[in-house]
């Protein structure tokens, strides 16, 4: 355990274990099957890397997608552990090299595919390696309950008899009771120690909106996460590319990804993300698997998964590096259908079981209790406390309905009048009261219960409709979803049973520090700012993603306690041997000079002041060189930041500034046929303004004007549109 802790400490910068590390690496050690579950972010891979390192001879770990292979690669060879893999990316010159260093002894750590791993050659050339152990990642895919299942998986059953007295460890962040049962048969793991962490991530925040101008809901979410990397997951192909068009013309960097690009196109795509030169990616759930980007600060699900283990681990994606992030789910009750539809053609066991997932995913969707207590117990476990203070339900962005009862009563009661012939839409039209021509044809403007919910909105009746389907009171049947009442909804309407209905809110949240309150706690953040400059020049000189240089903890936790000398970093949590001799005087010297221009004895709590509050970190540390008429090409460059980022970060300064002046960054003339187009046809979005133009003005042009016009306060600055459009 010293050992393990020494080489901890060494190569990795940690001083101690996350919850269950130390008891998986102590199987390692003991040659000890064993079946780890932890939650993304619990640091499953230090559970086979650092035992590697005190054992004689290679690891060699099963990983299913070349993309990681290579990450994980690249961060150990960063840190110091030396790590290769062998894949068919590779030339056949590039495989000789690893296969010499192999015999050489120069590997520790090998990584392959399992297609790989169970050829023959390869199985003939590892018998003559000394193997420590067998680590096999991601090892959900081998089991058809699982919600990855991938057939090539299934053949590393063979690894039990072809490398006997070898341990064989499996890893894998989403697994139920089944799962984790089937991947002990298919690997004949013999007497394996299970250790099964709890699923709570307690940095992320759960939301889930019902779907409303999807894409006006995403940008509303994308502001409160600016110049953030944000991962947006769509069900369908058409609409990761109409979502990704659309935030670029906001002025976003987004970027597409799915099974229908190019391979060439995805991994670009898929890189640009990773090395934070996209803040973006709007995918298929073709993306993602593996992919160890620690820093992701946002999941938007613009769509519902097909299952609570899926939606574990795509929004479990967020806040890998435990801080604060935010994870929120824009649901249609017609998604439901359509993947109830795709089902139909399973074999009768796997749509039960498909059926049973969609129904939990459906539940998480529209029941009002703690998401945070939902996924739990859908996994087998159960919440510390009774709030979370992690979700909307828990921080009071919904509240329950006093007279549910009642209300529930009156949707239902609407329903039966309505002989059960008609969907959502139709309904909540009947209970608001609409005028709509169906509704005076059938006579339903008769009904008792016409206008009988006048004073809620539509889109709350519509909710409500949604919850009381997810409790089981209403069921929707056919093509068009027609509206029925089950037998707890009789129940209900007898008054036999009582339903939860929330509605949306906006009041305070309960007083107790977030978790993003808790983690920038101490931090100042224009040093903070100032490290991540350093950081991504970094990362460029030496072609890594920025976090493999450092993690976003690490530089908060510099910019809290400013260390000023190597000894002094060398004590800062994610700052190993190997890191601080290669990349620390960087980082010194801009703490070293920050305090030299700043105050005399620093106080890192920056983030309190009126600036602050109304601009990002990153906005506050442009501000100077905007004040100074700087472009933007000058202040990206400067900062290390893409000239897309700096646009929004100059966006904020206008409006924070009042400025009224554009002329720093549009001319005038440019600036005069923007205004000549607004003016002649107010309420136009900024597209059709640039349309108008013909290419005369940039979407950024055209805003930063629009901007500064609305600032100046002319009489006809109101009927211009809304330069954030």
């Amino acid at each position: 355990m010293v050992e393990l802790q020494e080489v901890l400490r060494k190569y990795w910068g940690y001083d101690g274990f996350l919850p269950l590390q130390k008891e998986a690496m102590e199987a390692v050690l003991a040659g000890r099957d064993s079946v780890v579950v932890l939650p993304t972010g619990g640091g499953k891979s230090l559970c086979y890397q650092v035992p590697a390192l005190c054992l004689p001879g290679m690891a060699i770990v099963v990983s299913p997608l070349i993309a990681l292979m290579k990450d994980q690669v690249d961060g150990l060879r960063e840190c110091g552990v030396p790590a290769a893999a062998a894949n068919s990316s590779m030339s056949g010159a590039e495989r000789w090299k690893v296969a010499q260093a192999i015999r050489e002894g120069q590997v520790k750590v090998l990584y392959v595919s399992p297609e790989r791993l169970v050829q023959e050659r390869t199985i003939e050339f590892l018998r003559e390696t000394r193997i420590s152990f067998v680590a096999i990642d991601e090892a959900h895919c081998i089991s058809e309950w699982g919600h990855d299942f991938r057939p090539e998986y299934r053949e590393l059953g063979k690894l039990r008899s072809v490398l006997p007295g070898v341990g064989i460890h499996a890893y894998t962040a989403t697994a139920t009771q089944r799962v984790r049962s089937d991947i002990v048969r298919q690997l004949g793991l013999t007497a394996p120690q299970l250790l099964v962490g709890s699923f709570d991530r307690k940095n992320l925040t759960y939301k889930v909106l019902r779907r409303n101008a999807l894409e006006d809901q995403i940008e509303a979410i994308i502001k409160q996460h600016a110049d953030e990397s944000g991962i947006i997951y769509c069900t369908k192909r058409a609409d990761t590319e109409s979502i990704s068009e659309s935030l670029k013309e906001l002025g976003y960097s987004a970027l597409p990804y799915h099974a229908g690009m190019s391979d060439l196109d995805r991994r670009r795509n898929q890189e640009a993300f990773i090395e934070d030169r996209a803040s973006i990616i709007v995918a298929t759930i073709a993306f993602g698997m593996g992919i160890d980007k620690p820093n992701v600060r946002y999941v938007i699900h613009a769509g519902m998964p097909k299952s609570l283990e899926n939606y574990q681990q795509e929004s479990g994606r967020a806040g890998r590096d435990g801080l604060e992030a935010e994870c929120i789910l824009i649901y249609s009750p017609a998604e439901l259908y359509r993947w109830k539809k795709m089902i139909d053609d399973a074999e009768p066991q796997i749509r039960k079981a498909q059926q049973a997932s969609l129904d939990a995913i459906y539940e998480y969707c529209t029941m009002p209790i703690c998401r945070h207590q939902s996924l739990l117990r859908y996994f087998g476990q159960a919440l510390d406390g009774v709030n979370c203070f992690a979700c909307d339900v828990c921080l009071g962005d919904v509240e329950l309905v006093p007279d549910a009862l009642i209300v529930a009563q009156k949707i239902l009661s609407s329903v039966v009048r309505q002989e059960q012939r008609y969907g959502i839409d139709y309904t909540a039209a009947v209970l608001v009261g609409s005028q709509d021509e169906r509704i005076v044809r059938n006579r339903h403007d008769q009904l008792s219960t016409y206008g009988i919910l006048a004073d809620e909105s539509t889109r709350t009746i519509k909710g409500w409709i949604d919850q009381l389907q997810g409790q089981g009171f209403l069921e929707k049947f056919g093509e068009f979803g027609v509206l029925q009442i089950t037998a707890a909804g009789r129940q209900l309407l007898r008054g036999a049973a009582t339903p939860r209905l929330v509605r949306p809110v906006q009041k305070a949240a309960p007083k107790r520090k977030s978790v993003a309150d808790v983690s920038w706690e101490g931090v100042d953040r224009i040093l903070f700012e100032k490290l991540r400059a350093v950081r991504t020049q970094l990362a460029k000189a030496r072609n890594l993603p920025s976090y493999q240089i450092f993690g976003d903890v690490t530089l908060r936790e510099m910019a809290r306690r400013f260390p000023k000398t190597a000894t002094e970093l060398r004590k800062i949590r994610g700052v190993g041997d190997k890191k601080c001799a290669d990349v620390g005087d960087p980082f010194l010297d801009c703490i070293r000079e920050y305090c030299q221009s700043g105050p005399q004895n620093p106080t890192p709590t920056v983030g309190s002041t009126a600036e602050t509050s109304r601009m990002s970190s990153g906005a506050i540390l442009a501000a100077p060189y905007f004040r100074s008429g700087r472009s933007i090409e000058e202040v990206a460059a400067a900062l290390g930041r893409a000239p897309s980022t700096v646009f929004n970060y100059l966006q904020e300064f206008l409006q924070h500034d009042v400025v009224v002046d554009w002329t720093p960054w549009v001319s005038d003339a440019v600036a005069r046929q923007v205004l000549a187009v607004a003016r002649r046809q107010p309420g136009e979005r900024v597209k059709q303004i640039f349309e108008q133009l013909e290419g005369a003005a940039t979407y950024e042009q055209i805003r930063i004007v629009l901007s500064c016009h609305r600032n100046r306060g002319e009489p006809d600055a109101s009927r211009t549109v809304d330069a954030s459009r």
